[in-house]
Formats: structure tokens, C-alpha cells, sequence
């Protein structure tokens, strides 16, 4: 009997593992790069991405990456409250506000839409850090954006709620869309060249563009991919 009721238990606990290890293997487990470490970065095609777990009391976070186009992150964040992690792919620019040619970023998604609290945003910044621009494509959960709302426009292709802020460190302007979207173009050089008309910053030179995922829970696993992403300019 003892030995019966072992054998079971063993067998419980070896699914148990598998079905663990296939859920943190998928779709990791094809990529061309993938890692656990808290601060992990791939480079590829002029971008770097980073897995970037930052935040306190974080969880488990895969990331994985076919390109810099095409990646994600398996990331098992508790409910705890504050942000966890924001893994990323990154682009620098180096150009100044008035010397901005066509500058636009193109993203398409899958997220959950249920039991998670995370935006999709780029993190755009100025090349000093005394700027940084997010940019909220869309948001589930129990998430906001810093600062005080200062106005609603339509600017860089999307309808945005704009709020304006500071995190103690740099000025942030947090630009909210006014519904979700899992896909779409943004005009860049039109946010800067908007912020720059309503005197919030100067001639300043744009230096890093970053699109992720700000996670600030994802309770027993869920999957952000990144299906493709691009920044021209």
C-alpha cells in the first residue's frame, strides 16, 4: 500500500514538473535566444533587447527571441502591487527634435486581456534622461499613469489622454490611448515635434526608443508576445 500510494505521489509530482516546464518551454523552447536572468539583453539588427526585472517582490521571467522584431516573455509576476518588470527592445535614434526626419514605430501583439495588470507602451527617452516619454497602447488591470492629466489630443496617429509628471528622477509624459490597441503605427517625430510646440521640453535629442511590457502582475504565468515591431527614422 505505502509503496502504491509512493509511486502515485511520484507521479503526480513528475507531471506536475513536466506541465510546469512545458508552460515556461513555450514558445520559448524554438526561439533563438532565451533566458531567466533578471537583467539578460540579446542584441539583433541594431536593437538590444533586456529582460529587465526590476521591480521589488518580481516573480519568474522567461524571455525569449526569434529577432528583434519578433520576441516575448513568460512572466509569472505575484499580485503584490507596483511594477515587476518592463522586458524590452530598444533603439537608439541620437537625433535632435528638429532634425527628426520620418520617424514612426509599427508594433503588433498578443497579450492576456484577463488576470494580468500590464500596459504594452514604449519608453521613449531624451539622450540626457532628463525626459521620458510613454507612450500606453494598451493597459489591463490595476494600472496608471503618472503625473497629472493635462489635456486629451490627437497626435502621432492616436487619440491619447496626456498626463505630465515627475518620478523624482526626470519628467514624464505619459501619453494614454484612449482604447486599446494590439497593433498600429506611431508618429514619433509628431509626439516629439507636439511636446516641443506646448513647450514641455526643448530641442532636445532623442536618444533611446523602447517598446515592452510593463508588468505589474501576472499571477501563475502568462505570455506577452511581440508578433512584430520596428522603428524607422
Amino acid at each position: 500500500m505505502i509503496r502504491s500510494l509512493r509511486i502515485a505521489v511520484a507521479s503526480v509530482v513528475t507531471l506536475l514538473v513536466t506541465a510546469v516546464s512545458v508552460q515556461l518551454a513555450t514558445p520559448a523552447q524554438a526561439a533563438t535566444w532565451n533566458s531567466s536572468a533578471q537583467w539578460a539583453t540579446w542584441s539583433n539588427g541594431g536593437y538590444t533587447l533586456y529582460n529587465n526585472i526590476w521591480g521589488s517582490g518580481a516573480g519568474t521571467q522567461v524571455i525569449w527571441a526569434n529577432s528583434y522584431s519578433n520576441w516575448g516573455v513568460w512572466a509569472a509576476h505575484p499580485a503584490t502591487g507596483g511594477i515587476k518588470a518592463y522586458p524590452n527592445a530598444t533603439k537608439y535614434l541620437g537625433k535632435k527634435v528638429s532634425a527628426l526626419g520620418t520617424t514612426t514605430s509599427s508594433f503588433n501583439v498578443t497579450v492576456p486581456t484577463s488576470g494580468a495588470a500590464f500596459t504594452s507602451a514604449y519608453d521613449i527617452w531624451s539622450s540626457d534622461n532628463a525626459y521620458e516619454i510613454m507612450l500606453w497602447m494598451n493597459a489591463y488591470g490595476a494600472v496608471g499613469p503618472l503625473g497629472t492629466l493635462q489635456t486629451t489630443a490627437t497626435v502621432g496617429g492616436h487619440t491619447w489622454r496626456i498626463y505630465r509628471g515627475s518620478n523624482g528622477s526626470n519628467a514624464v509624459f505619459s501619453f494614454v490611448r484612449t482604447s486599446n490597441t494590439s497593433s498600429g503605427t506611431v508618429d514619433i517625430r509628431a509626439i516629439a515635434q507636439w511636446l516641443r510646440s506646448a513647450g514641455w521640453w526643448g530641442d532636445v535629442t532623442v536618444g533611446n526608443v523602447q517598446f515592452g511590457y510593463e508588468i505589474t502582475s501576472s499571477a501563475g504565468g502568462k505570455d506577452f508576445i511581440t508578433n512584430s515591431f520596428s522603428v524607422t527614422g
